[in-house]
């Protein structure tokens, strides 16, 4: 019988298992989870025939390397990267097929933060609450890739997506979040909220995927009051008190005790996902007001 597993040979930085996430169970206690790009995760999961939601590989700026036991075929994208099977090139952004025994090497991204590496049949790791997804705060899901460990891989698929290239958008150079006030803006001063939108943000080297975390001009707040713990959602723009706004992202807690001056349009996060350390970020606010 086929062994439809493969060997990490090379965990790299921080190399998880993602699919589409555990939403709905936030009244657990339990965040969402899932690939930080969405849209990448889909894509190559379309490469290589699997449904959208099986579970990929996420690398994180210096990619993994790891060794099918069973004949894969596979796709890499998100972040571009170099992709080597035994040392010879093969294509990112399409279907490439790995023998059994060779050695796949996802390389450091050229550009952005997070590759993702689709294997026909998914990761088959046991599910947690309906997902595959590592998630970094609640300890759910499997651990992190580590050297020498082993994922099972699911049955083959009928068939994958046979194209010449697969449209990627690029990392941003800026990283432009539509967003919208509350439910606390009125927590903070009108020129808080001016310095927000008008202020000069970059992403911080401490961001991760719990949030991203910027750096730039402090949000003084018009409340020195302590804020009760309330609910978070995904892309709350969160202000702790050294006043630089957090983007909350996947693993985000499901409660927080400072105040959320405004939340992001989720469409805008899969950037966020690939903007490296020192990308500027412009908050743009959109009609609408978030709670009362």
């Amino acid at each position: 019988m086929t062994d439809r597993a493969f060997a990490v040979v090379r965990a790299g930085a921080l190399t998880t298992v993602q699919d589409l996430g555990r939403p709905g169970h936030a009244h657990l206690g339990v965040p969402r989870s899932g690939a930080l790009d969405p849209p990448a995760a889909r894509l190559v999961n379309r490469l290589v025939g699997n449904p959208p939601q099986a579970a990929v590989l996420e690398t994180t700026l210096n990619g993994c390397a790891v060794r099918p036991r069973c004949a894969v075929t596979v796709a890499t994208g998100g972040a571009p990267c170099p992709v080597t099977v035994d040392g010879r090139p093969a294509a990112w952004g399409a279907a490439v097929r790995v023998p059994a025994g060779a050695l796949l090497d996802i390389g450091s991204a050229a550009f952005g933060v997070r590759s993702y590496v689709a294997f026909g049949g998914g990761v088959a790791v046991e599910p947690v609450l309906g997902s595959r997804s590592t998630d970094l705060l609640s300890g759910l899901g499997p651990a992190p890739l580590a050297d020498g460990a082993v994922l099972p891989l699911g049955p083959t698929p009928p068939a994958h997506a046979r194209v010449d290239a697969a449209p990627h958008p690029a990392p941003p150079r800026e990283l432009v979040l539509r967003v919208r006030y509350g439910p606390r803006a009125d927590w903070f001063t009108d020129a808080a909220l001016r310095t927000l939108t008008r202020g000069a943000y970059r992403v911080s080297s401490a961001s991760n995927r719990i949030g991203l975390r910027s750096e730039g001009p402090p949000l003084e707040r018009s409340s020195t009051g302590e804020l009760p713990s309330e609910g978070m959602v995904l892309g709350a723009v969160q202000v702790p008190p050294d006043g630089c706004p957090v983007v909350f992202l996947a693993d985000h807690p499901t409660t927080g005790g400072y105040p959320v001056v405004a939340v992001a349009d989720e469409r805008d996060l899969p950037a966020a996902a690939q903007a490296v350390p020192g990308t500027p970020i412009r908050f743009v606010p959109v009609r609408g007001r978030i709670g009362g």
